[in-house]
């Protein structure tokens, strides 16, 4: 998690796109969102969260190789601190771990 969410940022995200969409309806929570190809609205408030994203070739590490999905988050008419308080989940449910 970041401390600060500008209002505009990209992402390369370690996952496919399935897996994103699987995730999308639980990180995005309450808020009305409506879904398009390559692309989802959600409403914050007064305002929206533009996201848009594209698969990436995967990242190969030796044998390893990892999906990779870019993210483009823009955010319009969305106070800071309702930024901050999306983010915060947003960012949780997305979070993957290992171990």
């Amino acid at each position: 998690m970041q401390s600060h969410y500008p209002e505009r940022f990209a992402r390369d995200m370690a996952t496919t796109e399935t897996e994103w969409l699987t995730a999308l309806p639980r990180a995005v929570g309450d808020h009305a969102w409506v879904l398009g190809a390559g692309q989802a609205h959600v409403q914050i408030a007064d305002g929206q969260l533009q996201l848009q994203w594209q698969p990436l070739p995967p990242r190969v590490i030796a044998l390893l190789r990892m999906p990779r999905l870019q993210v483009q988050f823009a955010f319009e008419g969305v106070q800071t601190d309702a930024r901050q308080h999306f983010m915060k989940r947003f960012d949780l449910t997305m979070q993957r771990g290992g171990g």
